[in-house]
């Protein structure tokens, strides 16, 4: 994070309330340190930085975002009571600090004890800073001057609760920091509800006990996550595992998640990750359709019905043909390549590809050449390739088929003068 601490030093902090929000300024920085590597070292860590601003009459920069403890300790001490209370330009000052941005998450904590006094209205610059992505706590005291908890609200980012809080007594500040700073540095979450929806082509199969709170199945494509508190006393996590099942007739690359929306009473906002997966589906075919059905009732104190149902035919009719051929004076000891290419013909002579087989036949052993019988070569003919021109629900109708036959030696004693011998 890059915190700027922004505190009140106009002249109604004089004396103990100077003296007790700097001895809170100090802690909030202690407990930041520690938060961020376990130690109070004297050394931010985590690339989190913390600046100062102080602001009277107008607003100074005391410090750039910077991660010695020491010297913004040292910045702290330095600050003296004197002046009015210009908000806006301590505003103005603490949101130039992000500049030019670190990619870390922008906090300013604005500490004052009274209403604005001098400079320009403080809300437009406060607005514009939360609409930057800027976090604002505020912190009043309830000093000489009062204070308008409506102001403080109006400042800070949403809920009120968890980033305004208000001090009635300056003894209070160092512990009104203490807190503040565990909120930032350990803000945890409560009353958490993550709804997850997963994209059409998905549903979800099964759910697993998470690691915190519950999960329940809202429908096959929705769950939702409850927890009723996360990391409020220290840092924590929780992870939530369930599987799916691809249902859709489509592969490709593609999204798990449709949506996942989060919502918990501190309004932290979380980015999930968008992960997808590769679907390689099989070509999937429904050679036939489902059949139509047919209503009807049998009614009470009946115990037969006769009815008549109707037409039903054979579903997918078709032939399958036997081939049988015999290849002539086929010499002992060579292999044969045999392919067989079938073809159907429709009134007009137009002939249309039924398949083609190959098949090796091995080398014969006997003393002259002879005759191979090749039997039992299959074709499958479903009735729905029939080009007869007949009626398609005729049963069995005519088909008009032509087989044609390629046979030659695989094995030769030819070579080419340049070529390897391979088996």
């Amino acid at each position: 994070m890059d915190i700027v601490l922004v505190l009140d030093r106009s002249g109604s902090m004089a004396g103990d309330p100077l003296t007790n929000m700097k001895a809170g300024a100090k802690k909030f920085i202690d407990i930041i340190d520690e938060s961020t590597d376990s130690s109070q070292d004297g050394q931010l860590g985590g690339r989190t930085r913390i600046g100062i601003v102080s602001f009277s009459d107008t607003a100074v920069k005391n410090t750039q975002l910077i991660t010695s403890v020491d010297a913004l300790k040292a910045a702290v001490d330095s600050l003296t009571a004197g002046g009015s209370t210009n908000h806006a330009d301590a505003f103005t000052k603490a949101t130039e600090l992000f500049s030019p941005p670190s990619g870390n998450q922008k906090v300013i904590v604005m500490f004052t004890d009274g209403k604005t006094t001098t400079g320009p209205a403080p809300s437009p610059i406060a607005a514009a800073a939360r609409a930057s992505g800027v976090i604002i706590y505020s912190i009043g005291l309830i000093g000489s001057d009062g204070i308008d908890v409506n102001v403080l609200n109006d400042w800070s980012t949403d809920p009120d609760a968890s980033h305004v809080a208000v001090a009635p007594d300056d003894d209070d500040l160092e512990q009104l920091f203490e807190d503040l700073a565990a909120n930032i540095s350990k803000p945890g979450a409560t009353n958490i509800v993550i709804d997850e929806v997963v994209n059409s082509d998905f549903v979800i199969t099964s759910i697993l006990p998470p690691t915190a709170g519950t999960a329940t199945s809202i429908n096959n494509t929705t769950l939702r996550w409850n927890i009723s508190q996360l990391g409020v006393t220290g840092n924590e996590g929780a992870s939530l595992e369930f599987y799916i099942r691809h249902t859709a007739q489509t592969g490709g690359i593609k999204k798990i998640n449709q949506s996942i929306t989060y919502t918990d009473t501190e309004g932290n906002v979380v980015t999930f990750p968008d992960p997808t997966v590769t679907i390689n589906c099989d070509i999937v075919v429904y050679p036939e359709d489902c059949p139509v059905p047919i209503d009807l009732v049998v009614d009470s104190c009946r115990d037969s019905l006769v009815v008549d149902l109707g037409d039903t035919y054979l579903q997918s009719p078709g032939r399958i043909v036997q081939l049988d051929v015999t290849v002539k004076n086929v010499c002992p000891g060579k292999r044969v390549a045999l392919a067989v290419i079938l073809t159907e013909v429709d009134e007009q002579g137009m002939e249309y590809q039924r398949g083609m087989k190959t098949v090796t036949l091995p080398a014969h052993n006997e003393s002259s050449c002879g005759d191979i019988l090749v039997k039992c070569v299959k074709f499958v003919l479903p009735e729905d390739l029939d080009v007869s021109g007949r009626d398609p629900t005729a049963l069995c109708p005519v088909r008009n088929l032509r087989a044609r036959f390629i046979a030659h030696y695989i094995d030769t004693d030819y070579r080419c003068c340049e070529s390897v011998l391979t088996l």
